[in-house]
């Protein structure tokens, strides 16, 4: 496809509640500096069922416009429905670039989408440019599990399409100029998707751990030692009400489940606190939580790399700092 406009475009996907999922708003903050940078306006893209709320949050948080699909066959999400709305627009206006997040659904969506529209597709980016040279997005992913970072171009077709991390970007801020809203008149009938939900199951460990969104993390990593260590983290995510996080090591030791990774090959997270206990700082940790507001180290190696980048450090045992820490807290609840 050719594209006809300099204009980006980010999808932002919805919750159940016609919200806007975080990453979407997120993803707003560098597509702002990529639409300056490649001459057009910054258009956010909303689809589902009931997104009058989605579409206001995208409004006010840096979108020149405001395209939206509202119909019943979107209130959950399926491939079917929502690679042909993407598609039908993405012909009918042909922006020169595309963000979706990396979600689930988006990891789905964008290999369909681009496949329709025989075009490249960078899947997990951790971070955006644009190629002075070319005009190009450049974007950068972990290649060979985390060990290289690989920069990506799509010189020849387009939309240049990607997929990227949640928790990578922060959220732009309000803007005090709104944009335009567009409801676009796309239907798509419902006797055309092929799958259903048929219920919902939220038993998976994955369901229940939300780093992408936390504002609080209590990460441990290989310095823990052992399941039972993690206990005592998890006591401090109870006390200031945050969400245990951990180092691939910790992982790959199995004392903790996946879902609870930190790093390149797990969840890319930016809260306002981070709490890192034994954990030494590898660059593939570091590469996931770097966007944290604020980072506490607590580790008995002086040298460890990540009092590199803490704001606040402690040297000692965490099985001495912790306990007293969520004593000191206990007492000022």
């Amino acid at each position: 496809m050719e594209a006809r406009t300099k204009d980006l475009w980010v999808f932002v996907e919805t919750k159940e509640d016609g919200t806007a999922k975080n990453v979407g708003i997120e993803l707003l903050s560098p597509g702002r500096e990529l639409a300056d940078k490649q001459g057009g306006k910054l258009v956010a893209l909303v689809v589902g069922c009931g997104v009058e709320k989605a579409a206001k949050e995208a409004a006010c948080h840096g979108a020149d416009l405001v395209l939206t699909v509202d119909a019943p066959e979107f209130r959950e999400y399926s491939t079917d429905a929502y690679a042909a709305a993407l598609t039908e627009l993405l012909k009918k206006y042909a922006p020169t670039s595309l963000l979706i997040g990396a979600t689930p659904n988006g990891r789905d969506l964008g290999p369909r989408v681009s496949c329709r529209l025989n075009t490249g597709l960078t899947a997990d980016c951790t971070n955006l440019d644009v190629d002075a040279e070319t005009g190009c997005v450049c974007w950068t992913r972990p290649a060979f599990g985390g060990n290289l970072m690989a920069v990506i171009l799509c010189p020849d077709n387009r939309p240049q399409m990607g997929t990227v991390r949640p928790g990578v970007f922060k959220k732009p801020p309000v803007s005090e100029k709104e944009a335009e809203i567009i409801q676009e008149d796309f239907r798509f009938p419902a006797e055309k998707i092929r799958t259903r939900v048929l219920e919902n199951l939220r038993e998976a460990a994955g369901e229940l751990v939300n780093l992408e969104e936390a504002e609080i993390i209590v990460a441990g990593g290989r310095g823990v030692g052992s399941a039972e260590g993690f206990k005592l983290l998890q006591e401090l995510c109870d006390v200031l009400g945050g969400t245990l996080g951990a180092s691939r090591a910790a992982v790959d030791a199995g004392w903790v489940t996946h879902s609870h990774q930190v790093g390149q090959t797990g969840k890319t997270v930016g809260p306002k606190l981070y709490i890192a206990c034994g954990i030494s700082g590898a660059i593939q940790h570091l590469a996931g939580m770097t966007g944290s507001d604020r980072v506490v180290a607590i580790n008995k190696d002086a040298d460890a790399p990540i009092f590199g980048v803490a704001d606040y450090g402690i040297v000692g045992d965490l099985f001495d700092v912790v306990p007293a820490l969520i004593a000191e807290l206990k007492k000022q609840a």
